[in-house]
């Protein structure tokens, strides 16, 4: 993936809460990986997704935010300096997560209003370590996750790292913003009240499956519409998206499917009756259903009778 030379930034889609701006470089300086890894990742998202909505924890907003015991503050003097066109986003990890975030977002605030709603953006928290959000604590090895409580995307962006070293599957810019569409997909499902369908939350056909895997396809169908023109012709931010990107994310979904991870990296059993967010396979076929039709309307995984 590719993007426009020319392409503008805006950063305040972006919270850098990691304290000492993080620092710059080329994927994978200064990254680490570790904490709970992947087995954290499902059982903290199906908390904090599904409990996150009410509750003392969801009084939690930005300004009580914190990562290592410590009060969070954000600076977003360095990317502001850094990030500011499409070239610097091919150049920068960090830049190239503030395009991905516009571009999504870009996406959503067109199409949201073709189903009579309005798109509120929200922004992406960066954070190192720990920190906590209105539907709890969480640490790096959560992975990324949104917050319905608070209504904000939250990642260490070691997480990227851990794609290649724990999930054992290729990364990439589009693998990235991948995994940040799917969380945005969610804040979708948040202001289209489908988080209010959510009843059973473990299972291969429960709610919570079903709402993870709207999310995948939620995430094709924006990297179907991402390299087009804005409504007055402005060219897009990403200039290009290529097969073997795409295969790439399809791998990466089949490798957060509930049954990889069990295998993988759980006891070796898989047991469908615990799965959160869908098989390998499924997760696959939603990811590309979202890509293949670029219509938000084919992603109603609560009516689908078959999963995949």
């Amino acid at each position: 993936m590719d993007y426009n030379d020319d392409a503008q930034l805006d950063t305040s889609g972006v919270q850098d809460a990691r304290g000492g701006g993080g620092g710059f470089g080329g994927r994978g300086v200064a990254f680490g990986g570790g904490g709970l890894g992947v087995v954290g990742l499902v059982a903290y998202l199906l908390i904090s997704y599904l409990g996150g909505g009410g509750g003392g924890a969801a009084t939690s907003v930005l300004g009580q935010l914190g990562q290592n015991g410590q009060p969070a503050t954000v600076d977003n003097s360095s990317i502001k300096s850094e990030c500011k066109t499409g070239a610097d986003a091919d150049a920068k990890l960090e830049c190239a997560v503030v395009a991905d975030i516009d571009s999504i977002q870009d996406y959503w605030t067109r199409e949201l209003p073709a189903v009579g709603q309005t798109y509120e953006p929200v922004p992406t928290v960066w954070f190192t370590g720990q920190v906590t959000t209105g539907c709890g604590s969480a640490d790096s090895g959560a992975g990324p996750f949104y917050c319905p409580a608070d209504k904000r995307v939250y990642i260490d962006l070691s997480f990227y790292n851990d794609i290649e070293s724990q999930f054992k599957a290729a990364g990439g810019k589009f693998v990235d913003a991948y995994v940040l569409a799917h969380e945005y997909g969610h804040h979708v499902q948040d202001l289209l009240g489908i988080e209010n369908k959510v009843r059973s939350r473990q299972g291969a056909t429960s709610d919570s499956v079903r709402l993870e895997l709207q999310a995948d396809c939620f995430a094709g169908v924006w990297a179907k519409h991402a390299t087009e023109p804005g409504p007055n012709g402005e060219p897009a931010i990403v200039s290009s998206i290529d097969e073997q990107d795409f295969t790439n994310a399809l791998q990466v979904a089949g490798h957060i499917g509930d049954d990889w991870i069990q295998k993988n990296l759980g006891n070796g059993q898989v047991n469908q009756k615990s799965f959160t967010h869908g098989s390998g396979a499924q997760r696959e076929k939603w990811l590309r259903t979202g890509y293949r039709t670029g219509d938000p309307k084919q992603c109603d995984t609560f009516s689908a009778a078959d999963l995949g």
